[in-house]
């Protein structure tokens, strides 16, 4: 502060000691996908495939009185959410 007070007062041009200083540092590379977690996702997503089958004959089997999508929905949006978020990160 007091450094640019001095120049301005004696009208000295400022000195390249500025021109030091990183003012900006910007990288733009994706992370490396990571295949064992992307092997552990296509698990998880078998898995709960195996849920959604096993659930549909379950409720038909046994008669339950509620639609099947109430136990399958969820299970699917949020699976396919932190699979969006795996995919579409930085």
């Amino acid at each position: 502060m007091f450094a640019n007070l001095i120049q301005l007062i004696t009208r000295q041009p400022p000195s390249g000691y500025e021109q030091g200083f990183v003012r900006e540092v910007s990288v733009r590379q994706k992370a490396p996908r990571n295949r064992r977690v992307e092997r552990f996702m296509a698990l998880c997503w078998i898995l709960i495939v195996a849920k959604c089958v096993a659930v549909v004959w379950l409720f038909n089997h046994y008669h339950v009185p509620i639609n099947v999508i109430w136990v399958i929905g969820p299970t699917v949006i949020f699976a396919a959410l932190c699979t969006a978020v795996y995919l579409l990160r930085d």
